[in-house]
């Protein structure tokens, strides 16, 4: 009986990705002290995009059919353009917990979404994972504790769950490009046309209003924009090029877990005993949905 291989290299790249991403909620809290967020947003994008002004002259070499042209649209359209601005409007309008709530429906919504688009094999031990993952995620959040108001629910989880549905489709894109194309170039094609994207945003946002700048916020932008982003980014798709589509969106998941723990550490906020629960749960539904097959054939549904 085959057992399936474990990628224990995409998976650290999924966890190192994870966390990264966490660590953006401390950041771009101190950003948002001085800078509005589609400021803020331009100046990740931008100082992300620097990094990658040495590639411009080896990324001109790259051909192209018109089904990547299409699913490079769809990919920069979904994720970073539509997915933050939905995301920073809904967190105006609903709390962080609820908002939490629907992220974690992404992972099921990936795993159904590449079952059809990718004709990936959604199976049961996946469907489980998934599951638990997602009970952990809302448990954490139903669990937090949270000083902000909601002044629309109703409209902010809908369009966090526009973000989801941003988020769901950005992950089948990438799995498609990074069969032909490499982790580098997919990031910096995100960072160019965000950049692009929220600069007229910024403008419009800042119009009219001064612009201080402290240094301390300067540096924070510029972890944004290079290891949220760059470091971030990179390792996502470097990993959806190991990794199933439907397997690596399970770990959206720990994003929760991770920025309880970084509030931890930075913040110096205690985990309760329900945090403590419910970040297991997760773990324990990414452990399900990443065991491998024992036998040679098994039952999808």
């Amino acid at each position: 009986m085959k057992q399936e291989r474990i990628d224990l290299i995409g998976i650290v790249f999924l966890l190192i990705a994870m966390l990264t991403w966490a660590s953006s909620f401390i950041a771009l809290k101190a950003v948002l002290g001085v800078l509005g967020p589609m400021s803020a947003m331009f100046g990740r994008m931008a100082i992300a995009s620097l990094c990658f002004v040495y590639f411009i002259k080896q990324f001109s070499k790259l051909e192209f059919t018109k089904k990547d042209v299409k699913y490079i649209l769809l990919l920069t359209f979904f994720e970073p353009c539509l997915y933050f601005i939905f995301e920073a409007k809904a967190l105006q309008l609903t709390t962080a917990s609820q908002a939490g709530m629907i992220t974690s429906m992404m992972p099921l919504m990936t795993a159904i979404a590449a079952s059809f688009v990718l004709k990936e094999y959604l199976s049961k031990r996946i469907v489980v994972g998934s599951i638990l993952a997602v009970a952990g995620a809302v448990w954490l959040s139903l669990g937090a504790q949270s000083s902000e108001h909601a002044s629309n629910p109703l409209l902010g989880n809908f369009l966090e769950f526009c973000a989801m549905v941003c988020g769901t489709w950005y992950a089948i894109s990438v799995r498609y490009l990074s069969q032909r194309f490499s982790a580098l170039f997919l990031t910096a094609v995100q960072t160019f046309v965000g950049m692009l994207f929220f600069f007229p945003l910024a403008v419009w946002e800042s119009w009219g209003v001064p612009l201080t700048l402290s240094w301390e916020a300067l540096g924070w932008l510029c972890y944004l924009g290079i290891v949220v982003t760059l470091g971030g980014y990179g390792m996502f798709n470097l990993a959806l090029s190991r990794i199933e589509a439907s397997r690596a969106s399970v770990f959206v998941n720990l994003i929760p877990v991770f920025t309880v723990l970084l509030a931890y550490i930075f913040l110096g906020e205690v985990l309760s005993q329900t945090e403590m629960m419910a970040s297991f749960v997760i773990f324990g539904g990414i452990i399900v949905s990443q065991l491998p097959r024992f036998r040679a054939k098994e039952r999808f549904i």
